[in-house]
């Protein structure tokens, strides 16, 4: 009997095409470029599959949803690792959970292109040279500026890198931050967040989203922003408390903001964040997620999240994220 697998949450439909599905023999694949929200309609989606292949935590993995799918067998996630699957509600349903490597360099190179274009104002000078018209304003040098790290983990470290690479001075902190590290990398280190905020021109967040980064950059941390900085966030959204700050933004701190990760994603049209006012004025950038959206990204995801497929048919599952 050929087995029934569903690839979730392909926007750029191209799981097919770049992981090689045709290489599973007696598989009927079911792609799905939309993200369902509502637990019925999930359910009914997604019960008859014996495999179902994820993209990253587009679509979360509960107790309840695990629960009501006892077809399933394989969960597949892109990434190392994901927050969003409920481990021990698989284990209780016999549900094998795999995962895929994933390149490192992705989001550090979107933050810094986020970073630069606040700082040269380059949407704004694009849009007024596509009407007609020429330059608008001055940018800001990144040399000599200073650039605080909230995390100095892999990605935070590529940052303060990359940071050096301009000519920037580079601050870092986070809860379990040691000066230590900071010293190996050549970075300052602080002792609380408020200390990093008002000693940056431009605050970068990296780190992972748990509950205690949840709301961790709140409005007293904003309002120890210096005058005229960009705070940047690339790594999760309820890391930032939203409305604290939209309402720093009308206060001026941080002066402008850049936003590829959301409380909910797709981000509603509806949105709070959608604010014209911020987003017309070339102050509050947004973009849809793209910290990991890349060609050679995606082709270690589905290449091996068909590798993983292939490997538990044969009875010997890669990568299992709930052995044992």
């Amino acid at each position: 009997m050929a087995t029934k697998i569903a690839v979730l949450d392909d926007y750029a439909e191209v799981s097919l095409e770049i992981g090689g599905f045709n290489r599973i023999s007696d598989a009927n694949v079911s792609v799905f470029t939309d993200t369902l929200k509502n637990h019925d309609q999930l359910v009914e989606r997604l019960l008859a599959f014996d495999v179902i292949c994820m993209m990253r935590e587009r679509t979360p993995f509960p107790a309840a949803l695990l629960d009501a799918l006892p077809n399933l067998k394989l969960l597949v996630t892109t990434g190392p690792r994901n927050l969003s699957i409920d481990l021990d509600a698989a284990t209780k349903n016999n549900v094998t959970v795999c995962s895929t490597e994933s390149r490192k360099t992705t989001t550090s190179e979107l933050s810094m292109l986020m970073i630069l274009n606040l700082s040269r104002n380059f949407i704004d000078e694009y849009k007024a040279m596509d009407g007609g018209g020429w330059q608008q304003g001055l940018g800001r040098d990144l040399h000599g500026q200073s650039l605080g790290l909230i995390g100095l983990g892999k990605i935070g470290s590529q940052m303060a890198t990359i940071g050096k690479a301009f000519g920037m001075n580079i601050h870092a902190w986070s809860p379990n931050l040691k000066a230590e590290k900071c010293a190996e990398l050549g970075v300052e280190h602080h002792a609380n967040l408020a200390s990093l905020m008002s000693a940056s021109d431009v605050v970068s967040i990296h780190m992972v989203l748990s509950e205690r980064s949840t709301g961790l950059v709140d409005a007293a941390a904003m309002s120890a922003m210096r005058d005229r900085a960009i705070l940047v966030n690339t790594s999760r959204g309820p890391i930032i408390d939203q409305a604290a700050l939209l309402q720093g933004m009308k206060k001026g701190k941080p002066w402008k903001a850049a936003l590829d990760v959301y409380d909910e994603e797709p981000l509603p049209a509806d949105s709070p964040l959608r604010d014209k006012e911020l987003t017309d004025s070339g102050r509050l950038l947004l973009s849809p997620h793209l910290g990991y959206v890349t060609e050679q990204t995606w082709q270690v995801f589905y290449t091996q999240t068909v590798d993983a497929i292939l490997a538990w048919q044969e009875g010997k599952p890669i990568r299992v994220l709930n052995a044992g």
